[in-house]
């Protein structure tokens, strides 16, 4: 038999030079500056997750450090940077991807386990070293295994809340997004903003600790709470924001010059009073919580979506916590109008497909598809159906 031919579209650090396909970034730079910012900030060795500060599960582009920072597009990595060594941990599904687009600064572990990364770290570390990450881009259960995996290790793991990727990216970071944030309309939503606030607030009265405010963190959360949406993630809609909701008060934090006229005016309708949404900047969350539990009060938040920066602005005492938000649980349960859309969605849905399939009996036997003109097509078939924004993720067309 012949002996198999040398694949030539992943990487090979081997040979001298190494060969890299054309798909690998060349990292050199990025890792130079990066190093030189945690040489000032004394940090031995840094950690860069995929994630953002919401725990979305897909990102924007100017969220995507670890990519810009590896070169590697897949959605789930972490990535750990010291002096003289740099590591890219990753499951399955990216293994290939990953040697085709990193090039041999970067050492492949083939898992994601928090052990392996310590265990990785502290034979990279010296004891008395400091690991550090942004505490805003870990969610409070990540951080908590790494603080106790390290624990009585002799390193030192430092929440640093400059961000030392966004240091080195400067300019060339995308920009945040410009696009308007609008109403969904009423016909859509069966309840109203109003009546979503009045029932949360019902729910905080009834509770046995009696929270006196509600911390929103998960994007889609504010999005379904005031019944408007975005386009800043691919595939998602949604906006970026955060929200603090009082038995009082209502706080929005976003970038307020984005709100069409109408969301604007519906979010303002009932100012000044118990109803009236207060619109603050985007970055300004951290200082308001840190303003608001400093008197007597206890904020309630889920903990799946809310970052170990906030979280930890929060004194313990203060905190009431569960794995999701009242928003989150309330928002899982769909009411009738919900449920007739969700239905008359799916069946738009079939239609395309339906069409879909039709197109495929047709032209594969012609020779005439391949699986990315398959998934273009399904895609406009899925555009030309009434309401569509999209659809929920990259189509994965595959066949054989």
């Amino acid at each position: 038999p012949q002996a198999p031919a040398v694949r030539n579209d992943i990487r090979d650090c081997s040979t001298d030079p190494p060969y890299l396909p054309p798909t690998a970034t060349n990292t050199t730079a990025r890792l130079a500056a990066l190093r030189d910012t945690m040489q000032t900030h004394r940090v031995h060795a840094y950690i860069v997750p995929s994630t953002d500060a919401h725990m979305s599960e897909y990102i924007s582009k100017r969220d995507a450090r670890l990519g810009w920072l590896a070169g590697f597009t897949g959605s789930a990595g972490t990535s750990t940077v010291t002096q003289d060594r740099a590591a890219f941990w990753t499951d399955s599904r990216y293994w290939i991807q990953a040697e085709r687009e990193l090039d041999c600064n970067w050492e492949l572990q083939r898992t994601t386990s928090i052990e392996s990364i310590v265990m990785w770290i502290l034979e990279a570390v010296p004891v008395g070293g400091n690991i550090s990450l942004d505490p805003f881009l870990f969610s409070i259960a990540t951080w908590n295994s790494y603080s106790q995996a390290l624990h009585g290790s002799g390193r030192t793991l430092l929440p640093l809340e400059t961000n030392l990727v966004d240091e080195v990216w400067g300019d060339q970071r995308p920009p945040p997004s410009s696009s308007e944030i609008y109403i969904l309309p009423a016909a859509f939503t069966g309840s109203s903003w109003q009546e979503k606030v009045a029932g949360i607030r019902q729910q905080m009265e009834q509770h046995v600790r009696r929270p006196t405010a509600v911390l929103l963190s998960g994007l889609e959360e504010t999005a379904w709470l005031f019944n408007l949406r975005g386009d800043d993630i691919p595939y998602n809609p949604v906006f970026y924001s955060y929200t603090l909701l009082t038995n009082t008060s209502i706080s929005l934090f976003v970038n307020g010059s984005r709100l069409s006229a109408a969301a604007q005016e519906s979010l303002r309708s009932h100012c000044p009073g118990p109803l009236c949404v207060e619109l603050q900047e985007y970055g300004q969350v951290s200082a308001h919580l840190r303003r608001y539990t400093q008197g007597t009060v206890t904020v309630w938040l889920g903990t799946e979506y809310t970052t170990y920066g906030l979280y930890g602005i929060i004194p313990q005492e203060k905190l009431l916590e569960e794995s999701y938000s009242p928003v989150m649980k309330a928002k899982a349960v769909k009411n009738a109008r919900e449920q007739e859309m969700l239905r008359a969605a799916h069946v738009r849905d079939a239609v395309a497909v339906i069409q879909y399939l039709l197109w495929l009996e047709k032209m594969v036997p012609q020779g005439q598809v391949n699986e990315f003109s398959g998934a273009q097509h399904i895609d406009a078939l899925r555009w030309a159906q009434e309401h569509s924004h999209g659809p929920s993720f990259q189509s994965i067309s595959a066949s054989g």
